[in-house]
């Protein structure tokens, strides 16, 4: 596929045999530009870079901080090279500012079938992270974050315990300081 296809949005035959099914399109557009990753990874990378920007969206904006901590979980927690973080980052934010309201559920739900417990967990630490990128994990973002848990099959006392980790971030918790 061509450099101007992608920047388009076109998908070659190709890419498009290689969606499942139960893939939204937000997913399959963001993994078909990592298309040099097998298929499996780059499903998961793009549901889990969108779930990143759902909570970076919580408040209706995101910011550079916010973009900057997705693109470093991304390379981190996904092995990808800074150019592929950015570029996936980048499609994130701009399929969440779309279709944030009608897409969200449904890609955190194709995330969960894709990771095991254990990922879903290390994907709700890594959404404290980026609501925490810009000093304060706001109510908003913390809500978004209880129920993308819950989306994603994670019990209550188990978000608590993650949540907990990041109590020095949590603004409910510095207003009643």
């Amino acid at each position: 596929m061509s450099f101007l296809d992608r920047l388009l949005g076109r998908a070659s035959a190709s890419s498009e045999a290689t969606a499942k099914t139960g893939d939204t399109e937000t997913v399959r557009r963001i993994a078909r530009e990592l298309a040099d990753l097998p298929p499996d990874r780059a499903r998961f990378l793009a549901a889990f870079a969108y779930v990143l920007g759902r909570v970076a969206h919580a408040d209706l904006t995101i910011s550079e901080a916010e973009s900057r901590s997705m693109e470093g979980i991304l390379q981190r927690v996904g092995a990808l090279p800074q150019a592929e973080a950015v570029l996936a980052v980048e499609i994130a934010k701009s399929q969440n500012r779309l279709f944030g309201g009608t897409e969200g559920f449904l890609v955190t739900r194709e995330l969960r079938e894709i990771v095991t417990l254990e990922q879903r967990e290390q994907v709700l630490d890594c959404l404290f992270e980026v609501s925490a990128a810009e000093g304060a994990i706001s109510a908003t973002e913390e809500n978004l974050i209880r129920q993308v848990a819950s989306e994603l099959g994670v019990d209550h006392p188990e978000y608590i315990a993650i949540r907990s980790r990041w109590s020095q971030q949590r603004a409910v918790l510095r207003k009643a300081e």
